[in-house]
């Protein structure tokens, strides 16, 4: 089943409440952390995903674009997220490790994310500790950028690596998802699809869910 998790970075922030509930039917909630470091854009911290987990049980799918995310790893579980991702370019490889081993200890989900410079078989270190692999399908750090197309073989390759050492790793695409190029991600191997204007640019939003989760 292909899971559909919107992401509040295209919601209004001054109705957040509101726009979480209005995406209420989606599967995920995705909240993308930006540091102004490993990313050019600074977006929420601890305390709004705090206030997120007061106004809703969604699952929280809480994407770290920063750098040295160790740091940072029992404060965000805390506040209340179920699922952490940390890009493997944002610190060392025993670093990363590190990251993954506090989430074990916090009882959060475990996942890495790879933008479009890093090649699959960069996820082989850690993939059979990991609940979710993140393919980045833009250049992290803003909204509304095109899909690209050129990640689909990324994908292809992320899905085999999965299905050969965890099959119950789940495969989460994120940049430029709609309607139409939903269908190529869920073809190259994706399951869980991040989707930011296709659902709050939508005049229905729980109807551009169901699209999604269609396709």
């Amino acid at each position: 089943m292909i899971k559909i998790a919107p992401s509040i970075l295209s919601a209004d922030f001054a109705n957040l409440e509101r726009d979480i509930q209005a995406a209420s039917s989606a599967d995920y909630l995705h909240v993308d952390v930006m540091d102004g470091a490993f990313v050019p854009n600074i977006t929420i911290g601890v305390p709004v995903v705090q206030s997120i987990r007061k106004c809703t049980d969604m699952f929280l799918d809480v994407h770290l674009m920063i750098e040295k995310p160790v740091r940072y790893i029992e404060a965000f579980a805390k506040a209340g997220a179920d699922l952490l991702s940390v890009h493997l370019e944002a610190d060392h490889p025993t670093r990363i490790a590190e990251s993954l081993k506090t989430m074990g200890e916090c009882g959060v989900k475990k996942a890495v994310a790879l933008r479009p410079i890093t090649k699959a078989e960069a996820v082989l270190p850690y993939i059979d500790q990991l609940d979710l692999v993140l393919v980045m399908t833009v250049e992290p750090g803003f909204g509304g950028q095109a899909f690209m197309e050129g990640q689909l073989e990324t994908i292809r390759q992320v899905r085999a690596i999965i299905d050969k050492y965890n099959p119950a790793c789940e495969l989460e695409v994120d940049g430029g998802i709609s309607p139409q190029t939903a269908p190529l991600a869920t073809k190259a191997g994706a399951n869980v699809l991040v989707a930011g204007s296709a659902v709050y640019g939508a005049a229905d939003i729980p109807g551009a869910i169901q699209a999604l989760r269609s396709v």
